[in-house]
């Protein structure tokens, strides 16, 4: 029987595009650590309903486990704290259970 995935669903405003650089290099680290596989990375959309910032991000993990572990990381942490306390970007991001068909 099929497990649950775990996603993290973010939304993100980017301030410093050059810094941004910085924490998705950073961020990488992470992400590999912990199985992430990007299904949304920026790109076009639109929002018939409510609101969003200007970058969408959906990332799958194996497990909702795995998805909290990696934004609970030593590795995330770091990188996240760079992204905050720099005034890189502000953000959303909601770590969810759900099934990947």
């Amino acid at each position: 029987m099929a497990r649950p995935k775990g996603y993290w669903v973010g939304q993100v405003d980017v301030n410093n595009p050059e810094a941004y650089k910085k924490y998705v290099a950073g961020n990488a680290v992470a992400f590999e650590k912990y199985g992430a596989k990007f299904l949304v990375r920026g790109g076009q959309y639109e929002t018939p309903e409510g609101n969003c910032r200007s970058r969408l991000v959906v990332l799958e993990f194996e497990s909702y486990e795995q998805a909290r572990a990696c934004y609970y990381s030593d590795e995330y942490q770091a990188v996240i704290g760079f992204r905050t306390e720099n005034d890189v970007s502000e953000g959303d991001i909601a770590i969810v259970e759900g099934w990947d068909g």
